[in-house]
């Protein structure tokens, strides 16, 4: 994947790890060390961020492919991918969704899910879970956020410690940056 802007994934065995939770707190982290991002998350379900009875939710209800809400605060595109014959037959992968993000407004993408992309990635790991370790068979995987005590030659993040999370994202952002140049 190719991209002028890094990516970085948050991946897990399974749901309820807390890849949402780690990011709430993580963002503001980032945040106060200047870097400003954009993310992308997977849903496994069906899901809706509009609300019935909304004009917005009866417009798009109403056979719109695309509903774009404005306001001075923020704006929302909603796309029904059933109702559009390029993606009626599948999900759209990640190349395609970091196509629509403003690339001038972010300095990193964060991508919640997407665990078999190719891009680097944090794993979060509790191991009370008794899940597998990604990291044993993911080679994209730089280091693991987890609750207790581990065994692996990645790098090693406290779960509950956004803010050293958030400067060992700093610190790879350097490391990209320079990489590149």
């Amino acid at each position: 994947m190719n991209n002028a802007l890094p990516i970085l994934g948050f991946c897990a065995a399974s749901s309820g790890m807390g890849k949402t939770t780690l990011l709430t707190k993580l963002i503001p982290e980032l945040a106060k060390l200047g870097i400003r991002t954009s993310i992308i998350k997977h849903a496994h379900h069906n899901f809706d961020i509009d609300k019935p009875g909304k004009d917005s939710y009866r417009l798009r209800e109403a056979g719109a492919v695309q509903t774009l809400v404005a306001s001075s605060q923020r704006w929302a595109l909603m796309t029904e991918l059933s109702r559009t014959e390029k993606y009626a037959a599948h999900e759209p992968d990640l190349p395609e969704l970091i196509a629509n993000i403003d690339m001038s407004l972010v300095d990193l993408i964060l991508v919640e899910g997407f665990k078999y992309a190719h891009i680097a990635k944090i794993e979060i790991h509790r191991p009370s879970l008794n899940m597998p370790l990604l990291a044993n068979t993911d080679q994209d995987i730089i280091a693991i956020a987890c609750d207790d005590a581990i065994h692996t030659p990645l790098p090693i993040l406290d779960l509950n410690d956004p803010p050293i999370v958030a400067d060992f994202i700093q610190h790879w952002l350097k490391d990209t940056s320079n990489a590149e140049n």
